[in-house]
């Protein structure tokens, strides 16, 4: 998984978002390292949205535009966690090997 995606997904962990808030919440969470255009942030919700990692929770009109809203499913959930213990997992094996402490 690519950084991107898991910080998508990460900032879905609390709860639903729109679009400009899991921009934001990504970007928090990866201390600046992600920076996600709007228009690549809505192709990889339609990707997730299709591999089922993702849903919409719900759409409204603001100020005459349509805002959507993203939850994790199960699914996604358990893709984020799955990526989570394979990035730990690699960590702790260079830590590991290079003297420092994990």
């Amino acid at each position: 998984m690519r950084e991107p995606t898991f910080h998508v997904l990460a900032a879905l962990l609390d709860g639903p978002l729109h679009g400009y808030g899991i921009i934001k919440h990504a970007h928090e969470l990866s201390d600046g390292r992600v920076r996600l255009a709007a228009g690549t942030l809505y192709v990889a919700l339609d990707r997730l949205r299709d591999a089922g990692l993702v849903e919409v929770d719900r759409e409204e009109v603001v100020e005459g535009r349509a805002r959507r809203s993203y939850r994790l499913t199960g699914a996604g959930r358990e893709a984020l966690r799955a990526e989570a213990e394979r990035m730990a997992a690699a960590a702790r094996l260079v830590l590991g090997r290079s003297g420092a402490r994990p």
